[in-house]
């Protein structure tokens, strides 16, 4: 990537912390402590991030260093102390390497069914890289887009970033993808994740968009782009050496017919801020894509009303769709970053209540759990009982979508797995489909077809 005004990109990890800590004035136990957690969480920065975003005369309650950087309180304290005790006494890489492992494993590295329930078949044979979880979008994972310009702390992906192989999911083989979207014409959108797909230069990433704009593909009108690069380095857009070529294909992916929709991670109202970020933005929308702006509610981070009227209103203005205010995901330091579902729907509400009718095209506190997305609609008292109401937008069967069902209200509950059923309720509507799932006695038809094996109750008999 050529300079851009004397900045060009440089992956800044672990191994760089000390000319950091020595650069922006951080003490000895300020870079004790981020050793230690980048340790076991993955730590990725660059210069824009460090000199654009992060304010220095706020450490370390700044949201962007929040975001970006390691903190001791990500980790369980024991945990902390023996990673510090590993690290001052000089144990081997092997040493501590077993030891972030043995933490990792316990912080619930691949929620919601990632590595399991979620991934297609097809002739018989699973498609790694691949989720197809809801009927109409297919999530793919391009094997060289693992991994992003710089790594938000928060990541419910945090696991494809620290090495352990086995929780990784990633496919190098479009073709593969085609073939199986050929067959399944309930598909009308592909979402290219990661990590972050706009990390590959525009050669490799033209191969894998150019795989979906052949005949036979027509059913798939809607390609998105899951992508973090807007905040963290919008030279992508703008200077880098291909820069422009990567706007040519987007514009060529509309000339096919197709819909190319970035979703944008905007985590703080700062990140939209800089004039670099601005221009980026509007070199996109030129090109005839769309930016749709999302991210999860994260303390320290963005857990106030102010922040997300603000980032709503400024999406707005700078042509792009607020979309949504997730829940943080239930893996890594949740523990740190998790905001109670009602405070979630307060901060959502107040928000809400800021912006105009442009802005309310947001959804939100939604949750990406194991059924589906979940919305909390409100909270109310029905039958002298205070509940939570809640929505599915998005269900693995997609009968459940628009559907709304009722919990018991508890204020400490953070995630879908915290609430009970209302009114008495064993269970929830959906439960027994989902055990039946995991049992493999029951599929989503879209599946039924690559997965035979696999199927036996129907959806009458599992519901």
């Amino acid at each position: 990537m050529q300079k851009i005004d004397g900045l060009r990109y440089r992956a800044l990890g672990p191994q760089h912390l000390d000319r950091i800590a020595r650069d922006v004035g951080l003490d000895g136990d300020q870079l004790t402590a981020l050793k230690a957690v980048a340790a076991v969480l993955p730590f990725r920065v660059n210069r824009y991030v460090l000199d654009e975003l992060i304010d220095w005369n706020d450490i370390p309650s700044d949201p962007i260093y929040q975001l970006t950087f390691p903190q001791a309180g990500m980790l369980e304290r024991g945990d902390f102390l023996r990673m510090v005790d590993l690290l001052g006494r000089g144990a081997s890489d092997e040493e501590v390497r077993r030891e972030a492992r043995r933490i990792r494993m316990r912080m619930n590295p691949h929620p919601a069914g990632q590595l399991d329930l979620n991934v297609p078949e097809i002739d018989g044979e699973r498609l790694p890289g691949a989720q197809h979880k809801y009927r109409e979008t297919v999530l793919f994972f391009p094997s060289q887009g693992q991994t992003c310009h710089a790594y938000c702390t928060y990541c419910f992906r945090w696991a494809q970033f620290v090495g352990m192989e086995e929780l990784r999911f990633a496919n190098r083989e479009v073709q593969t993808l085609v073939r199986y979207l050929t067959t399944h014409t309930e598909v009308s959108d592909v979402l290219f994740t990661g990590g972050d797909p706009l990390v590959m230069s525009t050669s490799v990433l033209r191969r894998y968009l150019e795989a979906l704009l052949v005949p036979g593909l027509e059913h798939v009108t809607n390609i998105r782009i899951g992508t973090k690069a807007l905040a963290y380095w919008p030279f992508r857009f703008t200077t880098d050496r291909d820069a422009d070529d990567l706007l040519r294909l987007f514009e060529q992916v509309g000339r096919a017919g197709k819909r190319l929709a970035l979703m944008a991670h905007f985590s703080h109202p700062r990140e939209l801020g800089t004039p670099e970020v601005r221009e980026a933005m509007q070199r996109i929308l030129d090109t005839g894509a769309v930016i749709r702006c999302q991210a999860p509610l994260v303390r320290h981070v963005n857990d106030n009303a102010e922040a997300w009227a603000t980032m709503w209103r400024t999406q707005v203005r700078l042509g792009a769709v607020p979309y949504y205010m997730f829940v943080e995901r239930d893996t890594g330091p949740k523990h740190y970053f998790e905001v109670p579902l009602a405070r979630a729907l307060r901060i959502f509400s107040r928000a809400y209540n800021q912006v105009s009718g442009l802005a309310r095209t947001v959804r939100g506190p939604s949750m990406s759990a194991t059924p589906g997305k979940v919305v909390v609609e409100g909270v109310a008292e029905v039958a002298g009982e205070k509940v939570f109401a809640l929505k599915f937008l998005q269900g693995r069967d997609p009968s459940w979508a628009n559907r709304i069902f009722f919990a018991r209200f508890d204020a400490q509950a953070s995630w879908l797995d915290d609430l009970e059923p209302a009114f008495g309720a064993k269970e929830f509507f959906f439960e027994p489909t989902l055990h039946a799932m995991a049992e493999g006695a029951w599929l989503p038809e879209w599946r039924r077809k690559d997965a035979p094996r696999l199927v036996g109750a129907s959806r009458e008999e599992a519901s």
